[in-house]
């Protein structure tokens, strides 16, 4: 019961050190988890920490270690549908760590970047996460004072003594046709998006490796194209009259495959049982509504987004990690590739 006329007080520093009888300087050691002290000791001081509900100052510990506990995290996706999930991937990775996240949305304006840029020093976070909505090398930040460490999520910054954390897109596409193959099909197609977008160039590798590896051959050439569904219902009218026997279709992206299952449709073909297909991007408002459901790869933002977070942890604390560092995909399974 409360004491009228008295305040509760929040248990300090020096209510702990009392506690555990030690000295402040020793109690704030083992809560910071610095200096050398016995085991026995550190766990007196935690235990002691623990059982009057001591919260540590953040100014305190920011003065303590030169850090504020905070960083940046850049977005050029309004839409959030890629730079969502690698948020959420970073906010995991830096949470275990107490860290927090200020999310800026650039809108893709480059303008806009560098005023965030600015305000995000001006508040001394310690690092930046700079989060891209396609796979193309970007300009690196320009930080002109005050630099901080700086990693790069799904787009790559075009220095290579940069960090950044990328995708695994040709290994995924070797996913889905070693799939399609090991499920008896062998006429497959690839439908993809725009030519010389640098996701259609990787899928593009990764498919042509997949098939030499299984002694065949794609299905006429890449068929390029927007990434909708427009174009995978219009791409699938085509590439039925050109290749009648076609058994399979890898598309560059879940939209397209969900074009390419409506137009095999209305050109009188079942899918799986005629023709199989594979999306990318395991976006389930379309993936899961597709008719059948569709197998997609999965680019596993949500894993570059929690090794971008600890990467830029680690370049806090010890210096980064220059180059590419590689998130591999996974393929999710559904009805629109069932086995021939």
């Amino acid at each position: 019961m409360a004491v009228p006329g008295k305040t509760s007080r929040r248990a300090g520093i020096a209510d702990v050190a009392r506690l555990a009888g030690v000295s402040i300087g020793t109690a704030s050691k083992a809560l910071n988890d610095r200096g050398q002290l016995r085991d026995e000791t550190r766990a007196r001081v935690q235990a002691a920490a623990e059982q009057l509900g001591f919260i540590p100052s953040s100014v305190a510990t920011s003065l303590l270690t030169g850090r504020t506990f905070t960083v940046g995290l850049i977005m050029t996706d309004h839409h959030g549908r890629f730079s969502l999930p690698i948020l959420h991937g970073a906010e995991d990775a830096l949470g275990w760590a107490e860290t927090l996240a200020f999310v800026c949305d650039t809108r893709d304006d480059p303008i806009r970047e560098q005023h965030y840029v600015r305000s995000l020093l001006s508040r001394r976070v310690d690092g930046i996460i700079v989060a891209g909505r396609r796979a193309e090398a970007r300009p690196p930040l320009v930080l002109q004072r005050a630099p901080v460490p700086v990693v790069y999520a799904f787009a790559r910054s075009a220095d290579d003594a940069d960090c950044s954390v990328v995708t695994d897109e040709a290994g995924g596409a070797v996913m889905a046709i070693d799939h399609l193959v090991r499920t008896g099909r062998r006429r497959i197609a690839h439908v993809t998006g725009p030519h010389g977008h640098a996701s259609a160039i990787a899928r593009v590798a990764g498919v042509h490796e997949s098939l030499a590896a299984a002694g065949l051959s794609l299905v006429g050439e890449p068929w390029y194209g927007g990434w909708s569904e427009v174009w995978g219902r219009f791409a699938a009218a085509a590439l039925t009259r050109e290749h009648p026997d076609v058994d399979a279709v890898f598309c560059g992206s879940d939209t397209i495959a969900r074009g390419v299952a409506d137009g095999l449709r209305e050109a009188g073909r079942r899918v799986p049982e005629d023709v199989a297909i594979v999306g990318v991007d395991n976006w389930a408002p379309v993936a899961e509504e597709c008719r059948p459901p569709l197998t997609s790869v999965d680019l596993n933002l949500r894993e570059v987004g929690h090794r971008a977070g600890r990467l830029l942890l680690q370049a806090i604390e010890s210096g980064h990690t220059p180059g590419v560092h590689a998130v591999p995909c996974q393929l999710v399974v559904r009805a629109s590739s069932a086995p021939a």
